[in-house]
């Protein structure tokens, strides 16, 4: 969607997983991660999701980041990034044509941020 929408180029509609045609944006992404159940660890594929307002061909963009951080300062960096995305960075998401987390995505990342730490 993102090199269709910068470069003018037209794009139809995909069956979902509830037999809806549905077209790519940054909405019907968004609730494709809303629809899926996300586990604690996060290993979850958002592609053909659940919901009639899914779009099929979506996932997210992951980061790898250790429980463990050796360099306090670096730790505190990479979490403060970290809590900047999923808070006040989230507003950019829309001009950079990328959906938004949904709240409960947020929680959960929120909740392993809080889990980092040195040694």
């Amino acid at each position: 969607m993102i090199y269709a929408a910068q470069n003018n180029i037209s794009f139809g509609r995909v069956r979902n997983a509830s037999g809806v045609f549905v077209k790519a944006s940054l909405a019907s992404v968004t609730a494709a991660a809303t629809e899926a159940a996300m586990p604690d660890d996060f290993r979850v594929s958002i592609t053909n999701a659940p919901g009639k307002n899914a779009y099929p061909i979506a996932s997210f963009t992951w980061l790898l980041v250790p429980e463990v951080i050796q360099d306090k300062q670096k730790m505190g960096v990479i979490t403060g990034f970290l809590r900047w995305m999923l808070g006040p960075g989230q507003k950019y998401t829309e001009a950079l044509l990328y959906a938004p987390l949904p709240k409960p995505v947020v929680t959960k990342e929120e909740k392993a941020i809080a889990k980092i730490h040195s040694s």
